[in-house]
């Protein structure tokens, strides 16, 4: 009976300018700023248009369109709730091409699976009836006409609104423009074939990397224990900023230098310096898709840090300071070798922002608790989180240590507080390891993932302005960091000797200090290293980067998709 029903022009009218109004009134509260607004508006006008040129008929082509923003808004706000994270639109791709990602979501969301499909059949259904129910007809001249100034409007906004804010994904609940924004990198990834850059198949050189499936050694390789500082680097970088000099020694490698190290994020985004160091690859090199790495790389690497450490008899821990499903972390590190993460619910930690020494603790108990049963070398990726903003407070106010000279900037002296604290518990996990347990063996390596926020002010930035604001060149002291190498009963080999190394060769650097044999694509990541002279994104042989990438790709190191 329902089918049967016609509405009259003017009333199809009225019920798709209703729901238009309804449309643009969520626009206007959730969807942030005026050319936010209008970039959003605009795109969804045109699609409307679209479908009014291909039906022609007004009240259909607005009902399908609301009901697909109903569906975006609900799947980011499911997925912001599991994954942290807001929908994008390469999800389509990525959970719905392979076998593995499908058996996912069937295996562990099933409950938004059967609810998803639900929704697709009362939308299909939905959309079904308006369009019986239209009784509008327009001729396709007028609609053809109206589409331009619709792209026009959209064009305006995106213009207006500028360049996504990288983090954007993660803390703002802007679901409908994230998702319309999302298109032009998602396109550019599939245009080129790979979410990775690399050179054309025809232009590669050199015989596909071996993936090792063993590795021999010829006598127990040391614990291996990497250390995340969080927002930490050295002052010394500011040679106007006063500071008690007694912290330099943190920052120094068994060879009593600072060896500066080059992130790819400033402020925040940690996860661009993990998947860098982890993985082996900037995340540079993945364009507009580099926020996204960790979750659309889950499955499709091998040969990472953890990997090969483990091929090599380690027992891998991570001591993470957050939720295990925080940006979807726990799927990424169990998919790179990293399968026992111990978060902060399983430390007993009361905050996101313990004090470092209640990370190490944690390790050292499990450590003890390893050596009585086991003989298989650790590696343990231990995050660390008191140095991270806000700086607006005294963190542990009753701890009397020094911060910033006389004149120092409130926020810099909060942090050269933390950092002073910092240096006080690496320096009392150096001697626990040394005198709990003397016939273990260690390398230690530590590192600065990005800067904090308090140094902005000495980059030029208004006090006001916020990470994802500084605008930063490649080369810039923004983006220097550290990261710092020592023995404990192990005499670390000699280290890189480059003015500044960048970040996606730690990896390698901590297995050739560690003395594993490298397989074939971490010396060839070595190779690189020296012939660019430590750069990675920004080496002067370009080509050879592009190359070392479709190498990954062949040879199955890095699936392209």
């Amino acid at each position: 009976m329902l089918g049967c029903i016609e509405l009259r022009p003017t009333t199809s009218w009225a019920i798709a300018g209703l729901i238009g109004a309804l449309l643009a009134r969520y626009f206007w509260v959730d969807e942030g700023a005026i050319p936010n607004i209008l970039f959003t508006a605009g795109v969804t006008l045109a699609l409307i248009v679209l479908f009014v040129l291909l039906s022609q008929r007004v009240l259909f082509a607005t009902t399908l369109v609301a009901l697909l923003i109903v569906l975006i808004v609900a799947i980011s706000a499911v997925k912001r709730a599991v994954m942290n994270m807001v929908m994008h639109a390469y999800d389509l791709i990525f959970y719905l091409s392979s076998w593995s990602t499908i058996s996912y979501l069937w295996s562990d969301q099933r409950r938004y699976v059967v609810a998803l499909a639900g929704a697709l059949i009362a939308m299909a259904g939905a959309a079904w009836l308006a369009y019986r129910a239209d009784g509008t007809c327009i001729n396709r001249r007028w609609a053809a006409v109206a589409l331009p100034f619709a792209m026009v409007l959209a064009w305006y906004g995106a213009a207006a609104k500028g360049e996504r804010r990288h983090m954007q994904f993660y803390y703002e609940n802007l679901y409908v423009s994230s998702f319309y924004a999302s298109w032009g990198e998602t396109l550019e990834a599939l245009w080129r074939g790979a979410l990775l850059e690399a050179s054309p198949r025809a232009a590669a050189a050199g015989p596909a990397f071996s993936l090792a499936y063993s590795c021999t050694l010829g006598a127990k390789p040391p614990h291996v224990l990497l250390i995340h500082e969080e927002s930490l680097v050295q002052p010394a970088l500011f040679p106007t900023l006063h500071y008690d000099h007694a912290v330099d020694p943190f920052f120094h490698s068994y060879d009593d230098r600072t060896h500066q190290l080059r992130v790819e994020t400033y402020g925040g985004a940690s996860w661009l310096t993990e998947f860098s160091i982890l993985a082996g690859v900037s995340t540079q090199a993945f364009g507009g898709m580099r926020q996204f790495v960790q979750t659309f790389t889950q499955g499709k690497l091998k040969e990472t840090l953890p990997q090969v450490l483990e091929r090599c008899g380690y027992r891998n821990v991570v001591f993470y300071p957050l939720l295990r499903n925080f940006v979807s972390n726990d799927r990424f590190y169990s998919s790179i070798g990293l399968k026992e993460i111990i978060d902060m619910r399983a430390q007993g930690a009361k905050s996101t922002q313990e004090r470092d020494h209640f990370y190490f603790g944690n390790a050292l108990a499990e450590m003890e608790k390893h050596f009585k049963s086991s003989r298989k070398p650790l590696f343990m990726y231990i995050q660390t989180m008191s140095a991270h903003w806000p700086y607006d407070f005294k963190y542990q106010p009753d701890v009397d240590v020094p911060g910033g000279g006389p004149g120092t900037d409130p926020e810099m002296h909060e942090y050269l507080r933390r950092l002073s604290l910092a240096k006080i518990d690496f320096d009392a996990l150096m001697s626990e390891l040394r005198h709990h347990f003397p016939l273990e063996r260690f390398l230690v390596v530590h590192y600065g993932d990005h800067h904090p926020m308090a140094t902005r002010t000495l980059l030029g930035f208004d006090a006001e302005t916020e990470a994802e604001d500084v605008a930063l060149n490649p080369d810039s002291v923004g983006f220097v960091t550290y990261y710092a190498v020592r023995g404990v009963n192990y005499r670390v080999p000699t280290l890189p000797q480059f003015e500044t190394l960048d970040v996606p060769y730690l990896g390698t650097v901590i297995l050739d200090a560690a003395g594993l044999p490298l397989p074939d694509s971490h010396r060839e990541r070595k190779r690189l290293m020296l012939l660019c002279k430590g750069r990675y994104q920004t080496c002067k042989h370009r080509d050879e980067i592009l190359l070392f990438h479709r190498r990954l790709i062949d040879s199955g190191v890095m699936a392209a998709g």
